[in-house]
């Protein structure tokens, strides 16, 4: 069975039946991981106008919650004014490699204030499926397409060339925190907004695309949560 119990992930890579369980791993979200420095710099710029704090550093690794990370298909959101948007996912199991799809879901009111406390308000939506990456080195990240809807409008599109790569992450992840090799989850950052702006609602449909042609999505609700 595909999906997540109170003390259980479950993620299923797409060309095996042998699911991935996860009971003891690192969740992370990494944020401001784009690849043009000068662009993140104008982008938090555009975030400090809206009353966002900048970051310590770039790019930033937040901790959440194991138990956040979910493949419901019904998110329980407690805050009026929150959004999702579309993420790669490195995940890491048993030393092995996988590439899923996910949503940082993240209270926007409560981001003005603490950007790490606005992550871990949300829940963390990630698809069921995942695939298997042998190795970063000769996998075409930036062949990799993106795209999110909400409520059925487009909200993002785009190829991951601008985004750091996982092994840059990973990297920078282990210089600061020491990798000590174990079980990871970690949203690897998303694409700018079609219209530039927020948009609050209650279907996230996610899609990834890679450069072979095989598909990841996820789609979620939210609900009114405690």
């Amino acid at each position: 069975m595909i999906g997540a119990t109170a003390d259980v992930l479950t993620l299923e890579p797409l060309e095996s039946r042998e699911p991935l369980l996860f009971r003891d791993f690192h969740a992370l979200i990494a944020g401001y991981t784009g690849r043009d420095e000068e662009a993140v710099r104008h982008h938090i710029e555009e975030l400090a106008a809206i009353g966002v704090a900048p970051p310590e550093r770039v790019p930033m690794f937040y901790p959440v919650a194991a138990e956040s990370i979910s493949t419901a298909a019904s998110t329980p959101i407690s805050a009026a004014n929150t959004s999702g948007e579309v993420e790669p996912v490195i995940v890491r199991h048993s030393g092995k490699y996988f590439l899923g799809i996910g949503s940082d879901h993240t209270d926007r009111e409560m981001e003005t204030i603490d950007i790490g406390d606005s992550k871990r308000a949300c829940p963390k939506p990630i698809g069921p499926v995942v695939v298997e990456v042998p190795d970063w080195e000769s996998f075409d990240w930036d062949g990799c397409r993106a795209r999110s809807w909400v409520d059925g409008e487009p909200y993002q599109d785009g190829t991951l060339a601008n985004l750091r790569t996982p092994l840059d992450l990973l990297r920078i992840f282990d210089e600061r925190a020491g990798d000590d090799g174990g079980d990871l989850i970690c949203f690897a950052g998303t694409l700018p907004l079609l219209t530039g702006a927020f948009t609050p609602g209650t279907r996230w449909d996610l899609e990834l695309v890679l450069p072979d042609g095989r598909k990841l999505t996820h789609t979620y609700r939210t609900t009114e949560g405690n």
